[in-house]
């Protein structure tokens, strides 16, 4: 099993864009691990008491993004978990320097294809209510593509939840 003393690692983290399950993953492997987990967007909803959408058409995102920055710096801190960052945390520097500094860090690679059939029916994500789904998540990619490529692991998650999480296990091992 991955050796986070040796690696000087504290925890594993989970990037990539929304809908690419880093949750449902995420719950998994710490499960497997038997670590805690925690969920960025859940941990703001949870402060503040509104959902992620009702926090940017109430607050605006330049609110929502300094709320992610404090509440990500401090999960990142935490010892023996999994951690699933919300898509955009990935583009705030301290955020990503604490990552490489704490982190072991996965990417969960999904085709832009894959990623509009899973978020085709949701609601509740405040960047696709702006215009055409497909044209809104290959401009976000094209924005964080370089430093989702910096991550320890790349997985690609196409498929079941279950090879997905299996195959991240077996590589940790």
């Amino acid at each position: 099993m991955l050796n986070f003393k040796k690696l000087r690692k504290k925890n594993i983290v989970l990037i990539g864009l929304m809908g690419s399950g880093k949750s449902a993953v995420g719950r998994e492997i710490a499960k497997s691990l038997n670590f805690d987990f925690y969920d960025s967007d859940a941990e703001i909803e949870k402060r503040i008491g509104k959902s992620i959408k009702q926090i940017f058409q109430t607050k605006g995102e330049e609110f929502f993004r300094l709320l992610e920055e404090e509440i990500c710096l401090e999960l990142l801190e935490n010892k023996n978990c999994v951690i699933a960052l919300g898509g955009g945390s990935i583009i705030n520097k301290r955020i990503r320097s604490l990552i490489n500094l704490n982190s072991f860090s996965i990417y969960l690679k999904v085709d832009i294809e894959v990623l509009l059939n899973r978020l085709r029916n949701s609601n509740k994500r405040p960047l696709l209510s702006l215009g055409n789904k497909k044209i809104i998540l290959e401009d976000i990619y094209n924005q964080r593509k370089n430093y989702y490529k910096k991550a320890n692991l790349i997985i690609v998650n196409n498929t079941s939840k279950e090879s997905v999480v299996k195959n991240i296990i077996k590589e940790l091992s």
